[in-house]
């Protein structure tokens, strides 16, 4: 990695050795081609962005509300993360894996109705300074060129300026300001001093439900472009899942082949999209029982099971999620099968009975009914299936101790800040985007199971469209079934 400069705002100038002299800043400001400011056709994404924030806007008038994309995040000393913009401002921008960090949506509301929707960011620096070359978070000569206040405005359809100009405080009382809270700390933390100072009343928001929630519900519902964007994810996904069973042979001769699963997804997910939309899980023998094993650091070993939970993130930050168990040797042994195909029943029965009108969490209450009868006839249960599935007993959920199903979208746990009514205990509409992914899950040393069973952790998770008269399985072209998983294999 090259050298900072003294001028940096995280500069190590112990290692600088970028000239400072007037002469070199005169020379290396001078001798520039002219620039032609290009500006790109709108995105496609721009109409739809529009219309959420047009429906935005109705929920709030009156209100000054603030969503920022937030800031880059270090990850040590002068290295930062690789930046995401914060999802509510992608829902309503359209700005994806290219938009600037630091940027702040901005509504101000009008005395007539409604808001102007303004757009601040900070713009490429100009040869006329030294940042282009010596500032190594915003300078072209370190990351590349920056757009212009014009390119980015034509781009989105939004009106924009430059960050400089942008206020916290505004001209609205700050008790009129809204904000997403966790996207920007600095200006979270700039806003509560305001509201500090200020003498009068309590913020009065008794009619204003948090910004926060309002998005998230919001995003319960997809439109077109974001289910378009949803089966390229799913697509995406799919040919990632390929390339990992066409190099398993490689992947079961490394001590680290788990490693070497989450880097072929890995790259996949660079080559088709933005990047992995959460760490992927590439969970082989006994790791597969650890729900969330994102170490990825054993063997991948002939006989056992491998599950992989990957999605890969798009351009424009939706993602998939999707989950299959792989025998690795291309062959499931009786109990695997067994196993296999009860998690892939409970999957089944759950879909069946997606469809506008019944409520989220059916959907979990159906397919622990297929786990609670099928570890019920192992005989894993203390009670029967009809008692363990009631509130106050609940045994078969030692085998299974997650939720069925998710939102999808922008965030693999999509619309997470909506509440309980309309989420959990919400009622289904076409549109909306979710997962399916029941499993089961027999710890090493679960002595309640036969020993045959112990290491074995299997989930079959699949992205789920509602349709108006029923379901759609996006992610149905990956093989689902035992037969289907072991054709894949022996194909490669």
């Amino acid at each position: 990695m090259a050298d900072q400069t003294d001028t940096a705002p995280r500069a190590t100038s112990n290692r600088s050795t970028t000239p400072n002299s007037d002469t070199f800043k005169q020379y290396i400001g001078s001798g520039w081609a002219e620039r032609t400011d290009i500006l790109p056709p709108e995105r496609e994404e721009a109409a739809y962005a529009a219309a959420r924030r047009e429906r935005l806007s109705k929920r709030y008038p009156g209100k000054r509300l603030l969503v920022p994309a937030g800031p880059a995040k270090q990850r040590s000393n002068d290295t930062d993360y690789p930046y995401r913009a914060h999802s509510a401002f992608t829902y309503l921008t359209g700005w994806g894996s290219d938009s600037e960090p630091g940027s702040v949506l901005v509504f101000d509301p009008q005395a007539g109705g409604g808001h102007t929707v303004t757009l601040y960011f900070r713009e490429r620096a100009g040869r006329d300074s030294d940042e282009f070359y010596a500032n190594p978070e915003i300078g072209e000569f370190w990351i590349g060129p920056r757009p212009s206040l014009s390119q980015v405005a034509a781009d989105l359809g939004l009106p924009t300026e430059h960050i400089a100009s942008f206020s916290v405080a505004g001209e609205l009382d700050i008790d009129d300001t809204l904000l997403v809270p966790e996207s920007d700390e600095g200006i979270f933390d700039a806003l509560l001093a305001l509201e500090a100072s200020h003498t009068g009343e309590a913020r009065p928001i008794d009619d204003a439900p948090p910004l926060e929630q309002t998005l998230a519900e919001m995003r319960l519902v997809k439109d077109d472009y974001e289910i378009g964007q949803m089966r390229l994810a799913v697509a995406a996904t799919a040919r990632g899942f390929d390339d990992i069973v066409a190099d398993l042979p490689r992947i079961t001769e490394h001590e680290r082949g788990e490693r070497m699963v989450e880097g072929i997804f890995n790259g996949r997910a660079r080559l088709d999209g933005n990047a992995v939309g959460y760490d992927t899980i590439a969970a082989s023998g006994p790791h597969a029982c650890i729900l969330h094993w994102t170490r990825n650091d054993g063997p991948v070993v002939p006989g056992d099971l491998m599950l992989v939970d990957a999605g890969v993130e798009l351009d424009s930050y939706y993602t998939a999620d999707i989950t299959r168990t792989l025998p690795v040797n291309g062959r499931f042994n009786v109990e695997q099968r067994m196993i296999y195909e009860a998690v892939r029943e409970a999957a089944d029965a759950a879909l069946a009975i997606v469809r506008p009108g019944i409520r989220f969490r059916e959907i979990h209450q159906t397919a622990m009914g297929v786990i609670a009868r099928k570890t019920a006839e192992w005989g894993l249960l203390p009670v029967t299936a009809e008692q363990a599935v009631e509130p106050e007993n609940q045994q078969h959920r030692r085998y299974m101790v997650h939720g069925t199903s998710h939102h999808l979208g922008l965030d693999v746990h999509d619309c997470a800040k909506a509440r309980r009514e309309m989420y959990l205990d919400g009622v289904l509409e076409a549109g909306m985007v979710f997962t399916i992914e029941p499993g089961l899950y027999f710890q090493p040393d679960d002595l309640t199971v036969p020993e045959s069973f112990r290491g074995i952790g299997v989930r079959i998770e699949d992205d789920i469209l509602v349709t108006e008269t029923g379901a759609e399985n996006l992610s149905a072209g990956i093989p689902r079934t035992a037969d289907e998983v072991e054709r894949w294999l022996a194909r490669g």
